[in-house]
């Protein structure tokens, strides 16, 4: 687990960016300044820790983690190692602010990222996510758990739907008189396949399941944010940040840089990352093995899509 206090590092910026803009003697007599100030700030800090004042209110804790999604939702593995994390430590008068860039993806995958966020909330931790690019369809089942939701101006925001589109290979098959055998136990075990024959029935209870899981996506985006009008932003259409405040999408237009700024002038912020260590071979040896197995399963994720539900 990797934790950064971003306090200390605006410090040190925004001491370099001063500095660089003084002379010499200027930069002697600030540096002089500053390290007097930290010494005070040092020791008031320990006098406040030793004194016997249990009433002392402790300073608020920001924790700031990171989810960039791709269609399957794989950082979910991180997340819930950073959740957990948080919510061994984390008091009710403490914020997590998730830094969210997802189009969507699996249902299963967005599923489980998003209950990763309600564990937050069932611990009565206050929920920030800011969108500064996009929080669409998944991605958005993900945000709407929070308590407040932040966007840039320009940030897609949306896409309460559902998708799901596969190719068929039957005609080509016969053509080339290809036989392709599927056996399958329970009626609608397999509806469409990428080989067989796709039937009329087959297709509609395809779109039945679709059906079925986009009342299932309103319902959810519906309990978690009850004053919005989910007959018209559940379309699968995607708006931007200052459209999307007008349909109560999302809360306030605003970048996740500002809103971090404000929380560090008043409250103590960590960034949080869990990072799974690799070995010098993972590093070296297969890095070319892993990019070219990656690679693979992205156009295969692509073909197969419409076998998997997803928004």
């Amino acid at each position: 687990m990797e934790i950064n206090q971003l306090n200390e590092q605006y410090e040190n910026m925004s001491e370099t960016l001063l500095l660089s803009s003084l002379n010499s003697h200027e930069q002697k007599l600030k540096l002089k300044e500053l390290r007097e100030d930290k010494k005070k700030k040092l020791k008031s800090e320990k006098l406040l820790a030793k004194s016997a004042k249990h009433d002392t209110k402790p300073k608020k804790k920001v924790y700031i983690i990171d989810f960039n999604g791709d269609v399957r939702a794989t950082e979910v593995d991180n997340l819930r190692e950073e959740v957990t994390a948080i919510t061994t430590q984390a008091s009710s008068s403490d914020e997590v602010v998730v830094r969210l860039e997802s189009g969507g993806g699996t249902v299963h995958g967005y599923g489980l990222a998003a209950s990763q966020l309600d564990r937050l909330k069932k611990k009565g931790i206050a929920l920030t996510v800011c969108v500064d690019k996009v929080a669409a369809s998944g991605g958005y089942a993900m945000a709407c758990v929070a308590d407040q939701i932040l966007a840039a101006p320009f940030a897609m925001i949306g896409s309460i739907g559902v998708v799901a589109q596969l190719p068929n290979f039957n005609r080509l098959m016969k053509k080339n008189n290809i036989d392709f055998e599927m056996l399958t136990a329970g009626e609608y075990k397999r509806t469409l396949t990428l080989f067989g024959e796709n039937t009329q029935k087959g297709r509609e209870k395809f779109v039945e399941d679709l059906e079925d899981i986009h009342d299932l996506f309103k319902e959810y985006v519906h309990e978690r944010r009850p004053t919005m009008d989910m007959a018209s932003v559940a379309t699968g259409e995607v708006w931007l940040g200052a459209r999307a405040k007008e349909l109560d999408l999302v809360d306030s237009i605003q970048t996740s840089d500002e809103y971090i700024g404000d929380c560090i002038g008043e409250s103590d912020v960590f960034e949080i990352k869990y990072v799974i260590k690799k070995s010098l071979i993972d590093r070296l040896g297969i890095a070319a093995e892993i990019s070219l197995d990656r690679l693979f399963s992205k156009w295969w994720a692509r073909l197969t899509q419409g076998t998997e539900k997803s928004f």
